[in-house]
């Protein structure tokens, strides 16, 4: 009797971590919707069943992505500003001066990959569209959280409005990465980003 194999059928072993890497240059370059599946697989390298097998779906696929990027240099370094910083003004400076310096990195495709990738997201995908306005709905209550909480040590004057300043700081750094995609580059990002930081209430602790 012919020995059929028990691997017969069972999608190829592939480098999970080098695929990851392929599928978020292709999802940070077209974003979510204009990415197919057939595009992901040539990419990765993979087949189909594959992709499936490991990932789930394409939504499965670009969570994974997302995540990941989230806990890269390039996405980590508003979180890790946020953190480190011993003041509000020093933690959005740097944000800002960072976001400067990343956006327009050849390294990698322009702009933020969360913010990118929601640009024409279709009703049948509304949970992808939903997970990316939740990821940046987070950064804003950071935002929110650390500004509340530079009040309340007095960095903020009293009369300053945290939430309006939170919803200010997220529309630069937005506006940044979209006009990283639209050319610029590290000069007049960092124009942008020191124009942005003159709005800042009361007295500006040392940068």
């Amino acid at each position: 009797m012919e020995k059929t194999g028990a691997a017969r059928g069972r999608p190829r072993s592939f480098d999970r971590d080098a695929a990851l890497a392929a599928a978020t240059r292709l999802f940070w370059e077209r974003g979510y919707e204009a990415t197919s599946v057939g595009e992901l697989t040539e990419a990765m390298g993979i087949r189909p069943g594959s992709l499936y097998a490991a990932f789930g779906d394409k939504a499965g696929l670009f969570r994974e992505v997302v995540h990941a990027y989230g806990r890269s240099p390039v996405g980590a370094f508003i979180g890790r500003a946020l953190s480190e910083e011993p003041t509000a003004y020093r933690a959005f400076a740097r944000i800002l001066r960072e976001a400067a310096a990343i956006y327009p990195d050849p390294s990698h495709p322009a702009g933020c990959l969360t913010i990118s990738a929601a640009t024409n997201v279709t009703v049948q995908d509304t949970g992808i569209a939903v997970f990316l306005r939740d990821l940046r709905n987070a950064n804003l209550a950071a935002f929110r959280d650390r500004l509340r909480e530079a009040q309340r040590e007095g960095e903020l004057p009293a009369g300053a409005d945290p939430r309006a300043l939170a919803g200010y700081f997220a529309a630069v750094v937005q506006g940044m990465s979209q006009r990283s995609r639209d050319g610029a580059g590290p000069a007049e990002l960092t124009e942008i980003a020191e124009l942005a930081l003159t709005v800042w209430p009361g007295r500006r602790p040392d940068s």
